[in-house]
């Protein structure tokens, strides 16, 4: 298969510099359906989510997000990194990028953005697919992960470590999985990654769910811990028309366990089968 990479660029937008890895871009059928905009979970950079990029980018116009605090895109101290922030940072990403008709396709903290985005109601966003998304929030059972798994890996990165290093966190993980997140975590910054985790238990995404008035897709892995059968229950009586699929071999990381297994589940959501 050839590549569909395009580029990576840079774009003002919503006050901040964010960065984006391009797939697919226009010709081959991909003008007649949604643009894709694919917003990570809390510590993954884009180029980690290439793979999928890659094969997007033969249906569709596709445009992988660093989330500020991550990758490329801007990061400081004093920077805004509330669930609020990074919704707005994917509305204004859209529009300097002049994108009319999008789908928006989160994983994990990138679904907790998307909905967030979704009740901002913009114009050009044609449906949503959240991927496994975090269920936490006030009053409600913690987060499955612990911070210190993602604060302890970041700063062995930021130290320098390769494959084997990086196995102790990602066990299952393949050497090439491995060696991209050893190569990039570092570019994850810990304040970034505090504020996020802490929003998985004090925003409150089932609040967005009832004003996303798209179509929507609930993605949940089958063997992950994120997403339990009450809350998919609790999700379809709060988005009625919510589509459920799932990948019954994957955990949490849904594409890295069961790659073929999570297109599948897309099935012709976003317009064709992938």
């Amino acid at each position: 298969m050839s590549s569909t990479f395009l580029y990576g660029g840079n774009v003002h937008a919503n006050g901040i510099r964010q960065h984006y890895l391009r797939y697919g871009g226009s010709g081959g059928g991909r003008d007649s359906r949604n643009a894709v905009i694919i917003v990570p979970g809390i510590t993954s950079p884009a180029v980690t989510w290439g793979f999928v990029g890659q094969r997007f980018g033969q249906h569709f116009d596709t445009y992988v997000l660093d989330v500020r605090g991550r990758g490329l895109s801007e990061t400081s101290d004093t920077l805004d990194y509330s669930l609020d922030a990074q919704a707005a940072d994917v509305v204004a990403f859209a529009q300097a990028l002049d994108l009319h008709n999008y789908a928006l396709v989160g994983h994990s903290m990138g679904g907790r953005i998307g909905a967030r985005a979704a009740r901002l109601r913009p114009a050009g966003m044609s449906r949503i697919v959240m991927i496994d998304p975090p269920v936490s929030g006030p009053n409600r059972r913690p987060y499955p992960s612990k911070l210190p798994w993602y604060i302890d890996s970041i700063c062995e990165a930021r130290a320098g470590m390769g494959v084997e290093a990086m196995k102790k966190y990602c066990p299952t993980w393949s050497d090439e999985q491995l060696r991209l997140r050893a190569e990039w975590l570092h570019t994850c910054d810990p304040r970034a990654i505090i504020a996020s985790f802490e929003g998985f238990h004090t925003d409150d995404f089932h609040q967005d769910l009832p004003h996303i008035a798209v179509p929507a897709m609930l993605m949940v892995a089958g063997r992950g811990d994120v997403i339990q059968e009450e809350d998919i229950t609790e999700i379809r009586s709060l988005v009625p028309e919510v589509e459920v699929s799932r990948v019954p071999a994957a955990g949490h990381m849904i594409p890295w366990d069961d790659e073929e297994g999570f297109y599948l589940a897309m099935g012709d959501f976003l317009g064709i089968q992938i």
